[in-house]
C-alpha cells in the first residue's frame, strides 16, 4: 500500500508527458505552453509534499494519507473534464498536491520500522516499487492517448486513488513511534487528554523549510538531486519531440515505449545502490571502529554523480542531433536506460542520508527538501523546450551535465566536510543512539 501510494504521483507525471502533442492539439494551444502543466505540477507536488510532511509528524501518517488521496480522486476528474488551458493548470496543481505525499510519507514510514543498517535496502525496494512509474505510465499514458483518450488515462488516475484511499482506511495502521507525534505530545503535557479533542490545529507547511538552514540538508538535496533529477526530465520531458517526431515515430503508444530504457532503469538502479549503500555504512563503520559517520552513506553515490548521470545525459544529445535513422534511436534508447539506472543510484543513498539524520522528522525533512527541489525543478522543466528549440538538444543536455559534475564536487564536500556543516547549525540531527 505505501508503494502504491509512492507510484501515484510518478503516474500523475509520466502518464501525461507522452500525450503533450495530442493534449496541445486538442486544446487549440501549443507543446511549451501545455509543457507548464508539467512545470505547475512539480510545484504542487513541492506544496503537496511540505502539507505531507509537516501534518504527519503531528497527526501521523495515516491521517495525511486518507486526507490527500480524495484531493488526487476529486483532482484527476477535473483533468479528465478540463476544456482549456487554464482549466488543466488548475486542476494538474491540485492533482499533484493530492498525489505528491505518498513518496515523502512512503520514505517517512520506512525511517519508522527500519533500523539503520537495514534502512538502505528498504528504501530500495520503496523506490523500486515506485519507480515502476517511470517504466510504465508513459506507455500507458500514450497507449491511452491514441487507442482511447488522454482523459480516460486521466480518469482512471482517480479511480485507482479512490481504491488505495479504500485500503489505506481499512487495513493501514499509524506507523509513528509511539508518543513522537506532535498530538501526542500534547496530550502529554495537559495530562493525557488534549484540551479540545476534536479541534483541528493548524500546522505551518512551510515549517520544515527551516531545516534548511543546515547546509547538509540544503546542499544535497535542493541542489545535488536537482541537477540529477532535472537530467531525467530533460530527456523524457520532450522525449514526444526528440524522439517521436524526429525518428518519424507514428503513434502515441510507440513513443510510450521509448520512456521503457528510462524507467527500466531506475528500477534496476534501486535494487543495485540499497544494498551498496548499506554495505557502505557498514564497512566504514568498522574502519571507523564502530562510529558512525553518516556521511559515509553518501559515498555509494560518487560514481553515479561523476559517470552513470551526465555520460549518457552528453551521449543521448550528440546522438540525437547528428545520428539519424535506427542506429541514432537505439543510441538514444540506450542512453536513457544508463541515465535512469544512474540518477537512481544516485537518489537512493542522498534520500537513505536524509532520514539517517532526521530521523525523528524524516518525513518532514524529505519534504523540505523535496519542496525546494521541486520548486527548482519547475524552473529547469519549464525551459527545456524552449532551450532545446534554440540552442538545440546537444548544447541543452551538456549544459545540464555540467551542472551534475558541479554537483558531483559538492557532494565530495559535504563527504569531506559533513561532520563541520552539521555543527554549524544543529537542527536536531540523530545520533547512533536514537536512530
Amino acid at each position: 500500500m505505501v508503494s502504491l501510494c509512492g507510484l501515484i504521483p510518478l503516474f500523475v507525471t509520466g502518464s501525461f508527458t507522452p500525450a503533450i502533442p495530442v493534449v496541445a492539439k486538442e486544446l487549440n494551444s501549443t507543446g511549451p505552453i501545455v509543457n507548464m502543466a508539467v512545470s505547475l505540477s512539480a510545484f504542487g507536488a513541492s506544496l503537496g509534499g511540505l502539507i505531507g510532511g509537516s501534518y504527519s509528524t503531528f497527526y501521523g501518517r495515516r491521517p495525511m494519507y486518507t486526507c490527500s488521496l480524495p484531493v488526487l480522486v476529486f483532482a484527476s476528474m477535473g483533468v479528465a473534464t478540463a476544456g482549456s488551458i487554464p482549466a488543466l493548470l488548475f486542476w494538474r496543481f491540485f492533482q499533484s498536491i493530492g498525489a505528491s505525499p505518498g513518496m515523502v510519507l512512503g520514505a517517512g514510514v520506512i525511517g519508522d520500522i527500519y533500523k539503520l543498517e537495514e534502512r538502505g535496502r528498504a528504501m530500495g525496494i520503496f523506490f523500486a516499487a515506485c519507480l515502476l512509474g517511470p517504466a510504465l505510465s508513459p506507455l500507458a499514458g500514450g497507449a491511452a492517448a491514441y487507442y482511447y483518450s488522454w482523459r480516460a488515462m486521466q480518469g482512471s488516475l482517480g479511480v485507482v486513488g479512490f481504491l488505495t484511499f479504500c485500503m489505506i482506511y481499512c487495513f493501514f495502521p499509524e506507523t509513528s513511534q509511539p508518543g513522537s507525534r506532535g498530538i501526542d505530545k500534547m496530550k502529554a503535557e495537559s495530562g493525557g487528554s488534549a484540551k479540545h479533542p476534536n479541534h483541528f490545529y493548524f500546522i505551518n507547511p512551510l515549517r520544515p523549510l527551516l531545516l534548511l538552514r543546515s547546509p547538509n540538508l540544503f546542499l544535497p538535496h535542493s541542489i545535488i538531486l536537482s541537477a540529477s533529477l532535472l537530467s531525467y526530465f530533460v530527456l523524457v520531458v520532450p522525449l514526444a519531440y526528440t524522439i517521436g517526431k524526429r525518428y518519424s515515430i507514428p503513434n502515441e503508444a510507440m513513443v510510450g515505449l521509448c520512456f521503457l530504457p528510462a524507467g527500466l532503469g531506475t528500477i534496476f538502479g534501486a535494487q543495485i545502490i540499497g544494498r551498496i549503500s548499506d554495505y557502505t555504512v557498514i564497512i566504514w563503520q568498522k574502519k571507523r571502529g564502530g562510529v558512525w559517520y553518516p556521511e559515509d552513506r553518501l559515498r555509494a553515490a560518487l560514481i553515479p554523480f561523476a559517470v552513470l548521470v551526465p555520460i549518457p545525459l552528453v551521449g543521448f544529445g550528440v546522438i540525437n542531433q547528428y545520428i539519424d535513422g535506427r542506429a541514432g534511436l537505439i543510441g538514444c534508447l540506450v542512453c536513457l536506460f544508463f541515465n535512469g539506472l544512474g540518477v537512481e543510484m544516485a537518489f537512493g543513498p542522498c534520500a537513505a542520508y536524509l532520514v539517517d539524520v532526521m530521523h525523528s522528522k524524516s518525513a518532514e525533512s524529505l519534504a523540505a527538501n523535496g519542496g525546494l527541489r521541486s520548486t527548482l525543478m519547475a524552473a529547469g522543466i519549464a525551459v527545456i523546450l524552449p532551450m532545446i528549440n534554440t540552442y538545440g538538444i546537444a548544447v541543452t543536455n551538456t549544459l545540464c551535465a555540467v551542472l551534475v559534475w558541479m554537483s558531483f564536487g559538492i557532494l565530495c564536500c559535504i563527504i569531506r566536510y559533513g561532520d563541520r556543516m552539521r555543527a554549524y547549525c544543529d537542527v536536531g540531527f540523530s545520533t547512533a543512539e536514537n536512530n
